[in-house]
C-alpha cells in the first residue's frame, strides 16, 4: 500500500474541498436543517458535473473510471462540510450494489442516470437497527409467477426521502440472501420519516406491501457478496466521518490560540495542549485505519472483512471522542446551537450506529480471527 498520494488524488481533494467551502458553508447546512425537503437539485447537478456521482462507476456508464480510494478522498472532504445530501447512499452504497451485481441493461440505465444527477438511491438492509449482519435480514421476497414479491418493512433507510431507487435485502424463497432493485415511488412502497439526532441527515422506515420486482431486478446472491457489499460501506463510512473528525482538531486548534483566559490563550496551558494532542493521536489513527483497510477492500485481501470492521470500530471511537473533546475545549460556548461542533458530534453518534456499533464490529473482528484459526 502507497500511503503517498499523487497528484491527481491531491486535486481531487483540494478541488472537493473548495467547491465545498463556497456552495456548502455551515449557513447552508443549517439551512437544510430547517428545510427538510433535502439537498437541492441544483447543487446535486452540480456535483454531477464535476463527476461526483460518476466517480467509481466505470466509463462506460458514464463514470470516471476511478476506485474505492478516490471515492474515499472525496468523501472525507464531504464529511469535512457535513454535507447534507445522498452522496454516500446514492453513490458509495446503492451505486456500489448496482455497479457490482446488476445486469448489464440495468448498468446502463442507472448508473448513467446517476452519474448525470438524474437518479438518486438509497440501501434498505437492516429490521432492527442493532443487526446489520446477513442474519438479521427477514424480509421475504416470495416468488409470484414471474414476479418477486416484497412484504416488510425495513428501519433506518438512510436518505430514503430523496430516493428514486431502493436496493432492498430480502430473503428468496430458498432463504438466500438477497439484494434487490426496487422503485421508490411504485405501489405498496411508503416511507414514515425517522426523526434522527444528526439532523442533518434525512432517513425514513420504509413499509413494502406486496411490491411487484421483476426477477432481473436481482442484484446479488449470497452472504458472501452481501459482506462485501457492507465492507466497503463501513469503509466508505469511515472515510466520511475521519473528514468530520478532522474539521474539528483544526476548529478547536483554531479556537485555542485564538480564545484568552488570564492574559494568555488558552492553548498555552498544558492540559488543553494534551487534549488537542489526544485529538491528533485519534484522527492519524483513524486515517491510518481507514486508508489501510479501503486499500484491503478495494484489492479484494483475504483479510478484508477483518480490516473493515476494525477500521470501523476504531473510526466510530475516534469520532465522537475527538467531537466531544472539541466541545470542551470550546467551554460553554461549545454546548450552544450558535457553534457549529454540536453538529459534528451529532453527526459522529449517527454515523456510529449505520453498519454496527464500535461493540459489534469489534466482535465480527473477533469471529474473523477465530474463523481464520
Amino acid at each position: 500500500m502507497d500511503v503517498q498520494l499523487t497528484d491527481e488524488q491531491e486535486l481531487l481533494r483540494a478541488s472537493a474541498r473548495d467547491f465545498l467551502a463556497r456552495e456548502c458553508p455551515m449557513a447552508f447546512v443549517r439551512a437544510r436543517i430547517e428545510d427538510r425537503r433535502g439537498l437541492p437539485d441544483e447543487l446535486w447537478k452540480k456535483m454531477a458535473e464535476l463527476g461526483w456521482t460518476g466517480l467509481p462507476f466505470a466509463a462506460q456508464y458514464g463514470g470516471a473510471g476511478l476506485g474505492l480510494f478516490e471515492l474515499s478522498l472525496l468523501l472525507e472532504e464531504t464529511g469535512r462540510a457535513l454535507l447534507p445530501g445522498p452522496l454516500l447512499s446514492t453513490v458509495a452504497l446503492a451505486g456500489a450494489a448496482i455497479a457490482i451485481g446488476a445486469g448489464e441493461a440495468h448498468k446502463r440505465r442507472h448508473l448513467a442516470a446517476i452519474a448525470r444527477g438524474d437518479e438518486r438511491a438509497a440501501l434498505a438492509l437492516v429490521e432492527q437497527p442493532e443487526r446489520w449482519d446477513a442474519e438479521g435480514v427477514r424480509l421475504a421476497a416470495r416468488r409470484d409467477r414471474a414476479e418477486l414479491r416484497l412484504s416488510g418493512a425495513k428501519a433506518f433507510v438512510l436518505d430514503a426521502p430523496e430516493a428514486d431507487w431502493l436496493v432492498v435485502a430480502a430473503r428468496l424463497d430458498a432463504g438466500e440472501i438477497a439484494l434487490l432493485l426496487v422503485d421508490a415511488r411504485q405501489r405498496g412502497v411508503s416511507l414514515a420519516p425517522t426523526a434522527l439526532v444528526d439532523a442533518t441527515r434525512r432517513a425514513a422506515r420504509v413499509e413494502l406491501d406486496g411490491v411487484a420486482v421483476p426477477e432481473e431486478a436481482v442484484l446479488l446472491r449470497g452472504d458472501a457478496a452481501y459482506q462485501q457489499l457492507l465492507d466497503r460501506a463501513k469503509v466508505a463510512l469511515c472515510a466520511e466521518m475521519l473528514g468530520g473528525a478532522q474539521r474539528v482538531l483544526e476548529t478547536s486548534v483554531a479556537f485555542a490560540r485564538a480564545r484568552e483566559q488570564f492574559g494568555r490563550p488558552i492553548g498555552s496551558f498544558q492540559a488543553i495542549q494534551h487534549k488537542l494532542a489526544d485529538m491528533l493521536v485519534a484522527v492519524e489513527g483513524a486515517r491510518s485505519a481507514t486508508w489501510y483497510a479501503t486499500w484491503k477492500v478495494e484489492q479484494g485481501e483475504p483479510d478484508a472483512h477483518a480490516a473493515a470492521c476494525m477500521a470501523k470500530a476504531y473510526v466510530s471511537d475516534a469520532y465522537a471522542r475527538v467531537a466531544g473533546d472539541g466541545i470542551q475545549i470550546h467551554g460553554g460556548l461549545g454546548f450552544t446551537w450558535e457553534q457549529d461542533l454540536h453538529l459534528y458530534y451529532k453527526r459522529a453518534k449517527v454515523s456510529e450506529r449505520l453498519f454496527g456499533d464500535a461493540s459489534w464490529n469489534r466482535e465480527l473482528v473477533a469471529r474473523a480471527r477465530i474463523d481464520r484459526g
